[in-house]
Parts: structure tokens; sequence; C-alpha cells
């Protein structure tokens, strides 16, 4: 007996037809449509009409949440969440759609509304539009695909400049990285490299003003899935940086990681806990506010991070503490976290911020730095610790049963 199998992922997904009866849809199948509560575009409207709009959750017959989270080949995977509420309460579902990078934007959406259209099938059957739809299997699948070449590897290369200036001052800059990785269900290795150099020239009155900064960058990352909870890693990184007073540094890290939540859902959840301990070696520019111009130290560091997506918004904290082994009193503990809040009907809150106690800054110049390297952020100065923080909030009333889509002279 032959097999037909749905993939999301390919590009001949199976087609979707949509029929009417000769009879104009009224007011009264329309208001026995199906309402749903989601973040959608304008496209998403025009291809599935079959469903209410609603900005209203406490009037949603059912709610979709969406999240999108990076994949190993430099795509994205967008999931789903549809949570039925009233009298579709306990009817739940997952879907899970994936764009590659050489995805079109075109090719993204029309795979997006494929997928949502066979989702809500479950749903619309309850209502009486049912009697509108059509489904039709117009394409098989193929039953084999090629090898991957590549073998899961992805490879990324930019390089980038700019320069611009006026008669008193001129600025260029040169930004190249390179990034290779493998990424599979049990493994996970990511190698990544870049440089930054950056020239500014200011003259004020007969004074001239150099100023430059030049920093390079490299990691490797490795991580083994143990089962659905723990995970083993490695990370070793390399850099120089005339801003932190670096001619050479590279640190050796071995880390554990643990998820309270299987990892299998962390689209939805995550509440990870992570442990590092690992030997720093240091050969500074300049010699540092210890008399150092180099040394060896080994760290700790403990990560904690917590994220949930739910119908009433979202939530992201984390915690991070990391100390030197040779002296306990050198540590920077640091916060951050997000939260998108649905307050009521038509009015999110949106709040993000992060705080850092900072004493652990081994690497400050004995020379100190001038006032023109301070102004221009050239070089490192002593603080006890940073913040930032954005906020902001977003209101929408009007009809809740609106799902015309009008693109004339722009949305």
């Amino acid at each position: 007996m032959k097999k037909y199998v749905l993939i999301f992922g390919m590009s001949f997904l199976p087609g979707l037809c949509f029929s009417q009866d000769v009879s104009p849809i009224t007011d009264t199948v329309r208001n026995n449509a199906l309402n749903v509560y989601m973040e959608s575009n304008i496209y998403i409207r025009q291809e599935i009409p079959f469903v209410n709009y609603v900005r209203d959750l406490k009037v949603a017959d059912l709610n979709i949440v969406t999240t999108t989270r990076t994949t190993g080949s430099g795509g994205a995977s967008y999931t789903y969440f549809l949570i039925g509420q009233n009298r579709y309460h306990g009817m739940n579902d997952t879907l899970t759609i994936t764009r590659s990078p050489d995805d079109t934007e075109e090719t993204l959406r029309v795979r997006q509304v494929g997928g949502l259209k066979m989702a809500l099938m479950r749903y619309v059957l309850k209502t009486p539009l049912a009697r509108y739809i059509d489904i039709k299997f117009t394409q098989p699948v193929l039953e084999t695909i090629s090898t991957d070449k590549w073998n899961s590897w992805i490879f990324r290369l930019s390089l980038s400049g700019a320069m611009n200036g006026e008669k008193s001052f001129n600025t260029s800059n040169l930004n190249g990285n390179l990034s290779a990785a493998r990424i599979t269900e049990k493994n996970k290795l990511v190698l990544a490299c870049s440089y930054e150099w950056y020239d500014n020239n200011y003259i004020v009155g007969e004074e001239k003003i150099d100023s430059y900064s030049r920093n390079q960058y490299a990691n490797v990352i490795y991580v083994h899935s143990i089962n659905d909870h723990w995970s083993l890693g490695a990370s070793t990184y390399a850099s120089s940086s005339v801003f932190h007073n670096s001619r050479f540094s590279v640190l050796m890290r071995p880390a554990v990681e643990y998820n309270i939540f299987p990892y299998s859902a962390a689209a939805r959840r995550q509440f990870t806990l992570q442990y590092g301990i690992g030997y720093e070696y240091w050969d500074y520019r300049d010699t540092t506010i210890y008399n150092k111009t180099r040394e060896l130290l080994g760290s700790n560091l403990f990560t904690a991070t917590y994220q949930i997506v739910e119908e009433w918004g979202s939530v992201n904290a984390s915690v991070m503490w990391r100390n030197y082994l040779q002296d306990w009193s050198k540590y920077n503990l640091g916060f951050a976290g997000s939260i998108s809040l649905r307050i009521t009907k038509g009015l999110a809150f949106n709040l993000a911020g992060g705080v850092s106690l900072v004493h652990d800054q081994l690497s400050l110049r004995k020379s100190g730095a001038t006032i023109d390297e301070v102004l221009l952020r050239r070089k490192e100065i002593a603080t006890q610790y940073s913040y930032f923080t954005t906020f902001g909030l977003s209101y929408t009333f009007g009809s809740i049963y609106n799902n015309v889509v009008n693109i004339r002279f722009g949305n």
C-alpha cells in the first residue's frame, strides 16, 4: 500500500482548495465563524478569510501563540501553538514550519498559510462555514531526498566598510566576520571569528585628535546532547582588544547544562541551569592597576535562564555569576529580563532591562585614560555597575470583526 507523507518544510506542499456555494456569505454565517486571536499579517488575512481575527482574547475561540527560533542551517523554525477556548477548550495543537536560508519571503508565507489552513480545519469543522470548505490532495510528495553533500555544515562570510567626513572630522571602519556551524539533534559545533577596525580623526581649533580601535575575536563552542534534560559542552574564546587592554587573551571552559523542562518544549518554555569552570590567559597591552603585564586566571561561571510563552504574553529572565578563583571578591553579577504582557483588551505592555554589578575589571590600565579616550569610549575605565532599560505601551481599539484588507496607498 502506497503511503503519502505531508512535510511542512518542503516546497511542494499539497494544495488546499476552498470553494464557496453560489449563495453569499451572510452576516449570520460570519457571526458563527471561528474567532481567532493571533498576530496576523495582511497576507494571512487575505488567504485565510474564513475566520474572524478578533482583538479581544476573551471572545476568541482559538488563541494562536507564535514563537520563532533560528535553526542550525541559518533559517528559522516557526511554531504555532493552537489553544482552544470557550467551547473549544481542551482542543490544543502545535504546528511547526521550517524556513531554509534559501527560501524567499514568498515561499515562506505560502508555506505558513498552507500549514495554518490545515491546522485550522479541526476547529472550522465545528462551524457553519465547514460546508464551504473542500480539501484536495493535489500532488504526492517525493519518496526519497538527495544526500546532503555539506553534511549539515553552514558557512557565513561578511565584509563591510564605510567612510564619511567633513572639514573637521572624518571616520572610517572595516568589519569582517566568518563563521562555520554544524548543528544536529545530538551535537552542536560553532566556529566564529571577527575583526573590527575603526579610525576617527577630529580637528578642534588648532588641535588634531586621532582616535582608533582594533578588536579581533574568535571562538569555538561544542555541545553534546545527553538526553532531553542534560547537555555537556566546552567553549574556547580568543581575543585582542584595544578597549579592554588585551594584546591577546584566551579562555577555555567546559560546562554542563540542565533544563528543568524537556528541550523538546523549548519553543514554549525552558528553564536552564548552566555551570562552567575554566582558565583564562591574559597578555596585556599596558601594565594593569594590579601591576600585571600577563597572568593566568581560573574562573567560575553560573547562569540560569527562564523563558515562557503563554496566551497572556511572554517572559524572559536570566542571571549570571562569574568570579575568579584566586580572589572571590573579583566577580560580576548580572540580571537581565523582558516581559510582554497583555493587560486587557487591546492594551499591551513591554518592558526589558538589565543590571550588572562589576567587580572584575582586572585589565584596567594603570596609566588610566585621557579625557578624549573616555569621551570616545576607546579605553575601559573603572565602574561598579552597568544597566539598561527599555519600555513601551501599545493600545488598539475599534471593531473586532473587521477582516477586510485594503492595501491601496500603502498599509
